[in-house]
């Protein structure tokens, strides 16, 4: 049985999808892999059930925003992990902030459900197929996503704050 590292993990993934992998870093012992919109779900899918791979847990799903990048303002990351091989990874997509639709994972693993529905609520990335994605942790009509880095953390008129020190 072969042992899965980094290193088996990025040639597989590059072996079956090629130029779709963006890019592949590894920083703590743990590699970010960027691929396109497109192939996300036959990717995660194949990560899934692959006999050697087995990467059957999600562990978590999430957004970022970056203001600062254009057309790749908005990110969803993937963090899965193989059990049985004890392999964590994650997976990041780019989208544009003008158009942050990418598919729902819930039909590969059901637990992406909660998951979306919060990144969509605060970061306004829409899952297209999504079963039920609705607001569940802030007011109803709520017509924001509070997460999204477009206004600024202190009033403007003070001169003792500095954006920059906050991440914006």
């Amino acid at each position: 049985m072969t042992k899965v590292d980094n290193q088996v993990l990025s040639e597989q993934m590059i072996q079956k999808f090629g130029t779709q992998i963006i890019s592949i870093e590894e920083s703590y012992d743990t590699l970010d892999v960027v691929v396109e919109k497109a192939i996300i779900i036959e990717l995660i899918s194949w990560l899934k059930v692959d006999e050697t791979l087995r990467f059957n847990f999600l562990t978590s799903l999430c957004g970022v925003h970056f203001p600062d990048q254009k057309d790749r303002e908005s990110s969803v990351v993937y963090h899965l992990h193989s059990l049985t091989n004890n392999v964590r990874f994650r997976i990041h997509v780019f989208l544009p902030i003008s158009n942050p639709e990418i598919p729902t994972l819930t039909s590969v693993f059901p637990a992406a459900n909660w998951m979306e529905r919060e990144t969509f609520e605060f970061y306004g990335v829409k899952f297209t197929g999504h079963p039920d994605l609705r607001i569940i942790l802030n007011v109803e009509d709520m017509d924001y996503h509070p997460l999204l880095k477009q206004y600024p953390l202190v009033d403007a008129t003070r001169t003792d704050k500095d954006d920059k020190y906050f991440g914006r």
